[in-house]
């Protein structure tokens, strides 16, 4: 007796425009990790050799707020925030809201807070 062959399905045709938005979001989060990576040392150097001056901190906040939205960035940022909370509370919420406004979504599980 022969084994009936099992027809796969003919695969859905790939919309163009929509592979074209899918290598630029994969090449956004490609460079969004490399900006974390050159980042993440100056961060953490102003953390652990407790750094004060708030134009340096908050620049490389501003900077951080834009690589949020990808877990190395938004690990980054919650800890530069931290820090920067016990010399400047107001700028620190600022930062907050900035990123809420930016990046928090409606979804359970994606609060800067944890």
């Amino acid at each position: 007796m022969k084994a009936k062959a099992i027809r796969k399905p003919a695969p859905a045709p790939v919309d163009p425009g929509f592979a074209q938005i899918s290598a630029l979001a994969a090449r956004l989060h490609d460079l969004h990790r490399q900006r974390v990576a050159a980042l993440a040392p100056i961060a953490q150097d102003l953390i652990q050799s407790q750094f004060r001056e708030a134009q340096e901190i908050e620049h490389t906040l501003d900077h951080l707020l834009d690589c949020a939205c990808i877990p190395e960035g938004l690990a980054l940022f919650k800890a530069l925030c931290r820090y920067y909370y016990a010399i400047n509370p107001a700028a620190t919420a600022g930062y907050v809201h900035a990123y809420r406004d930016m990046w928090d979504s409606e979804e359970p599980g994606n609060e800067l807070a944890s």
